[in-house]
């Protein structure tokens, strides 16, 4: 677990209050995916339990350090989806998960030191679930650590956000986020970082996994519909079959670009026929699609619908 540059601050920030004995009984980890907040939370961990850390860098030798990475340390914690009574993986943290980690909690740590728990999704957690964690965080036990990581902090109830000292991972300057990637040996780093909205993380994952290849894709899409090329159907089956939800933050990146182009050159790539009204419509609508998409609705008929509305 290697650090990424952009989380020094928070790092430094975190041994300081450490070095005072004035730790937070729980922390809010938070920010876009992407820039390694999992891994921070892991080392942070790690080096907390650690029986030879410097600087707060777990030795990655001693039993402590060996048992956390075989997944087997008696003091730390990690609570996700569970599984429901017929073996299928929950979409939610329920309650039951809660008074687990509420119980656990109260016990003495074995080790003699730190009991930490993380809940990850935090933003997970259903509304009772999220009810009963309140008690915890109102009466932390001595020496726990709750490490809540969100990547969309905004649905926790503002009860649960108030308790938590916050750590919000912002994406780095352009330049900073290009180094890293270069050293990272990520090809085509700026288009990559373009396509990612400026997030490192992101980018080098999507250059792993040829994103870069779906966003040209959607492009090619986007321009043969606004022609009168193609069915909305079968791009909307297409989309739907490989990665939708990246798709659609590629078509909001496309129909942002032609609006630029409008304002700079008259026309745009994608030459289409919308007013530049429809189209900052569409572009919301493309976000609303890739977010309703998590839901029960169905995801053809969605991708359908906002095809439609671009031709």
């Amino acid at each position: 677990m290697s650090a990424m540059p952009w989380h020094a601050e928070h790092w430094s920030r975190l041994q300081a209050r450490r070095a005072r004995d004035a730790m937070p009984h729980a922390l809010l980890l938070c920010g876009p995916v992407g820039l390694g907040k999992r891994d921070f939370m892991r080392r942070f961990a790690q080096g907390l339990l650690c029986t030879q850390a410097q600087d707060g860098m777990a030795c990655g030798q001693c039993r402590s350090c060996q048992l956390f990475a075989a997944g087997t340390h008696p003091d730390f914690a990690t609570l996700s989806f569970g599984l429901r009574k017929d073996g299928v993986q929950r979409s939610e943290i329920v309650v039951d998960q809660i008074r687990e980690l509420s119980a656990r909690l109260a016990m003495s740590s074995q080790f003699g030191g730190w009991q930490i728990v993380c809940i990850d999704p935090a933003d997970a957690m259903n509304a009772a679930a999220a009810n009963a964690l309140l008690k915890t965080l109102e009466e932390p036990s001595p020496q726990t650590l709750l490490l809540l990581v969100a990547d969309a902090p905004w649905r926790l109830p503002q009860t649960i956000r108030s308790r938590c000292q916050r750590i919000e991972f912002h994406l780095p300057p352009r330049e900073d986020a290009l180094a890293w990637l270069q050293q990272q040996g990520v090809a085509d780093a700026s288009a990559a970082l373009d396509a990612a909205g400026g997030n490192p993380g992101l980018a080098r994952a999507w250059v792993q996994e040829g994103a870069l290849a779906r966003r040209q894709e959607v492009r090619k899409d986007l321009g043969a519909l606004a022609a009168g090329r193609g069915e909305a159907m079968e791009v909307a089956r297409r989309w739907l079959d490989n990665e939708p939800g990246q798709r659609l933050w590629f078509a909001a990146q496309a129909v942002a670009d032609e609006v630029k182009g409008r304002a700079a050159a008259g026309t745009g790539p994608l030459a289409s026929q919308l007013d530049t009204e429809a189209l900052d419509q569409w572009y919301m609508a493309a976000n609303r699609t890739r977010e309703s998409l998590r839901g029960p609705l169905r995801g053809d008929l969605l991708l359908l619908e906002l095809l439609a509305r671009w031709r």
